[in-house]
């Protein structure tokens, strides 16, 4: 965003979103994520090592609490669906 732009947000009170222009709306569509490399975009040999890992460093949520993983096995994802229609 450039100083400009940032500055007429800041005036309008931080109403950021897409309400307000629609031109501006249907150009972000347009873009749909192209500007966006990710994470790696600028950097093969981190995105290379990235690959090599294979989500294998990460040790999840339970990584250190076998009892809390055991019960979240037995809950089954049963729990999280209380309240739904």
């Amino acid at each position: 965003m450039s100083a400009s732009e940032s500055e007429e947000v800041r005036r309008r009170g931080g109403a950021g979103n897409f309400a307000a222009d629609p031109q501006r709306a249907a150009e972000a569509g347009r873009k749909g994520g192209q500007r966006s490399g990710g994470n790696f975009r600028n950097d093969p040999a981190r995105a290379a090592e990235a690959g090599r890992k294979g989500g294998h460093e990460s040790g999840g949520n339970f990584r250190n609490d076998h009892a809390r993983a055991a019960e979240a096995g037995r809950k089954g994802g049963h729990a999280n669906a209380t309240g739904r229609t």
